[in-house]
């Protein structure tokens, strides 16, 4: 089912965000039943592979007036919403032959190899396949949702990498996964790296930023400015507090998608086979859901991977 409207993301840019390396032209699709849906041109080169990034665009969730496509079962939503705009976003994707496979997410490095589709979600926060007709996914709304691909062994990953995810290093032990299950060459990878809420926009406390301070030469990369809450106050005795009593650090901001970045390279991926998205959800609310922006009220996205069996 070909998309009726297609938008070049190329020149789309998150206000204020710090750039990111662009590795390839984004495409936002609106499909002939309105689900709006992001896809990279790079993996739409193999006929037997579907994939697509989900938007708020279409469904029949209703939220401040409002139709949104809902892909999560929120408090605010209703349970039967959330299927049908599943099944909206399956379409749009011409994967309704394709079994869902979602997972229990939360905030882990656990991946779930899957050979069929499960009687109940897996508690995990990444999949691997290389089973035909199985699509699967995970939920974002300001994580970082990272799609895998290996072409020549067609195997196939979903990767869900908040902050506790991307510290456990999630995206390099999927790689690792996908090695061991499944023989893949990390070369011959190639990896998606969708819309997550930006540098521009993503505050964490200075505790985070000691934590991957700790954990990776390159994280001052990832910070506007990396403090860990342990320097020094120069305007300690202008400000007249005594010691211990300096006010509490300021926050930071961190991007995301530059630390999986890279972690992709440090799993041996190639620069020209990693594809970036830009946009910031937070920036975006007109397009994307973002909880930090959102609150309780935010929907879910979704993110997915599948082989097509061959006929």
């Amino acid at each position: 089912m070909p998309p009726a409207k297609t938008k070049n993301l190329s020149r789309t840019r998150a206000p204020q965000n710090r750039a990111l390396p662009k590795s390839a032209t984004w495409e936002l699709h609106t499909s002939t039943n309105g689900t709006g849906f992001l896809q990279v041109p790079a993996f739409n080169a193999f006929p037997w592979l579907t994939h697509g990034f989900s938007t708020s665009k279409g469904g029949v969730s209703t939220l401040n007036g409002s139709k949104l496509l809902n892909l999560g079962f929120t408090e605010w939503d209703a349970r039967e919403n959330v299927q049908k705009n599943r099944r909206l976003f399956q379409a749009a994707l011409n994967a309704n032959e394709l079994v869902l496979v979602s997972l229990k997410q939360f905030h882990s490095d656990v991946v779930c190899d899957f050979s069929s589709a499960p009687h109940e979600p897996c508690s995990a926060d990444a999949s691997i396949t290389d089973t035909p007709d199985l699509l699967l996914g995970v939920q974002t709304a300001d994580c970082v949702p990272i799609l895998l691909l290996d072409p020549k062994k067609r195997a196939v990953a979903a990767v869900h990498a908040g902050w506790r995810g991307t510290l456990q290093r999630i995206v390099e032990k999927t790689i690792g996964r996908m090695k061991m299950e499944f023989k893949s060459d990390p070369v011959d990878l190639l990896a998606a790296i969708g819309p997550a809420i930006g540098g521009c926009c993503y505050e964490v406390g200075t505790e985070v930023a000691a934590a991957f301070h700790s954990q990776f030469a390159d994280a001052p990369e990832w910070f506007d400015e990396l403090r860990t809450g342990d320097e020094p106050n120069p305007l300690q005795w202008l400000n007249q507090f005594p010691p211990g009593h300096q006010p509490p650090p300021k926050n930071v901001r961190l991007d995301l998608r530059k630390a999986n970045r890279a972690q992709l390279l440090a799993a041996g991926l190639s620069r020209q086979n990693i594809f970036v998205s830009d946009l910031c959800t937070a920036c975006r609310p007109d397009l994307l859901f973002s909880y930090r922006k959102q609150g309780s009220e935010s929907g879910r996205m979704m993110s997915v991977m599948g082989i097509r069996a061959e006929k």
